[in-house]
């Protein structure tokens, strides 16, 4: 690790200095050891509080699929300990979104240290857009998406009578909120690859007709059904993200060409 912790800020055309100066390629990795274990800690720490909500979490979680099963059908389990591990899967997704802001604030610092001064003001809007666009893409999947699949595919069925097993509805409804929560972080990930110059506007709109085929795809493979409808469900917000993403880029443009970095 070097001495000398300034650097020449190209913004303001000066010596500015950093908060830990240079960083070893070891220094580095001890660094995402530390924000990890953090990120794990949080984690761990929410789930012991989710679980002793887990039967509440549970019954809210099963809302989608529950309301699309005959009256009186209730999800099915084969093993004796089944239940316990439900709920701690159950405590799991709920200590995820729980300690989301505190995890996206360890990726942050895990950043910091090679930013400039000026450029660690983003903090704050950084923070607030991923939590809330995070939380965003969970709330749309749950109210939306959810019970669209699953009104969909137990349609399909009606003529027989379903048997659901409660770890498979569980661990399909996780990755879907999760995934959706990860989705929707997209217009934050160009902001920060636009404020480096890595990305434009004009590069991502060059691109466009590219990306909707590759987020039609993407939309058939996680889509748990195969029509047009749930089809759309999955890629329509995908497609506004992404025209999001490239208005952000082109903010983030506009501003590097004021500044005479481009």
């Amino acid at each position: 690790m070097k001495d000398a912790a300034t650097e020449t800020d190209p913004e303001a055309g000066q010596q500015e200095p950093q908060e830990s100066g240079k960083m070893s390629f070891l220094e580095h990795l001890d660094e995402l050891r530390k924000r990890l274990t953090r990120i794990v800690a949080y984690i761990g720490l929410g789930f012991v509080a989710c679980f002793f909500f887990a039967r509440q979490i549970y019954h809210f979680l099963a809302i989608p699929i529950t309301k699309a099963l005959p009256e009186g059908t209730k999800l099915a389990y084969t093993n004796p300990t089944d239940p316990f591990t439900i709920y701690m899967k159950v405590a799991f997704i709920a200590s995820i979104f729980l300690t989301v802001p505190l995890s996206l604030y360890e990726v942050w610092k895990f950043i910091a240290p090679g930013l400039y001064r000026k450029e660690k003001k983003y903090i704050v809007p950084f923070l607030f857009s991923s939590v809330v666009l995070f939380l965003l893409g969970g709330t749309f999947c749950y109210m939306i998406v959810l019970p669209q699949a699953y009104g969909f595919l137990l349609g399909l069925g009606k003529d027989f009578m379903p048997v659901i097993k409660i770890d498979e509805y569980l661990d399909l409804t996780n990755t879907m909120l999760l995934g959706f929560g990860l989705v929707f972080e997209m217009p934050v990930i160009v902001a920060f690859l636009a404020l480096f110059g890595l990305v434009s506007a004009q590069f991502l709109w060059s691109k466009f007709k590219y990306s909707i085929v590759i987020i039609v795809t993407l939309a058939a493979v996680l889509s748990p059904t195969g029509d047009a409808f749930n089809l759309m469900i999955w890629a329509a917000p995908m497609i506004v993200l992404y025209l999001i993403s490239i208005g952000v880029a082109a903010l983030f443009g506009w501003r590097r060409k004021i500044k005479g970095l481009e």
